[in-house]
């Protein structure tokens, strides 16, 4: 029996310029040494960790949208890395809707293993973020991750993960909820 989805490889990393200031998310998707998938978000102004989470979030919904259900992520994030495996309680009140999520999210997947690896391991979803953060179109720059250059990034404006499923309506005395999401 061929299993398909098998050595997927996930590298995330966030990235605020102040802390908190102007964030961004960057992710590269990879099979063996082969980039699938660059992606590479501005989240607007919110701090390291909170864009750690982000980036984290969202790569795990990508992976679900690709239907992978073994997957290997890895991040820089020490606190990241070490809350998700339950070594240091959740105690920033700003942080936990975004632990919860991620924790509802890896349920998902038959295998998902979780790495702390080193920054200099970790450039291609470093330089990803730090575009998203600049605000760089993703295109006008060429990096690389273990020789592979990156093939696409995307570049439009993204809400952190709690916040984009519903909003409140705020015109016409309505007080139902609203769709929200990508602006």
């Amino acid at each position: 029996m061929k299993k398909t989805n098998e050595g997927y490889e996930i590298f995330i990393d966030g990235s605020s310029r102040g802390n908190p200031g102007p964030s961004g998310i960057g992710i590269v998707i990879s099979k063996g040494d082969e980039v699938i998938k660059n992606i590479s978000k501005y989240i607007g102004d919110t701090t390291n960790n909170i864009a750690e989470y982000s980036a984290f979030i969202y790569a795990i919904q990508e992976a679900l949208v690709m239907h992978l259900d073994k997957v290997k992520i890895n991040t820089d994030s020490e606190l990241l890395y070490r809350q998700l495996k339950g070594i240091y309680r959740v105690r920033n009140s700003g942080i936990k809707p975004y632990y919860e999520q991620a924790r509802h999210l890896m349920q998902g997947f038959k295998f998902l293993e979780i790495n702390h690896i080193s920054r200099k391991y970790n450039k291609g979803a470093d330089k990803l973020a730090v575009m998203a953060t600049n605000n760089i179109q993703a295109n006008t720059l060429a990096t690389s991750l273990d020789a592979k250059s990156i093939k696409r990034a995307d570049k439009e404006r993204w809400l952190p993960p709690p916040f984009c499923f519903a909003k409140r309506s705020s015109g016409g005395g309505k007080s139902g909820l609203q769709q929200g999401g990508v602006s």
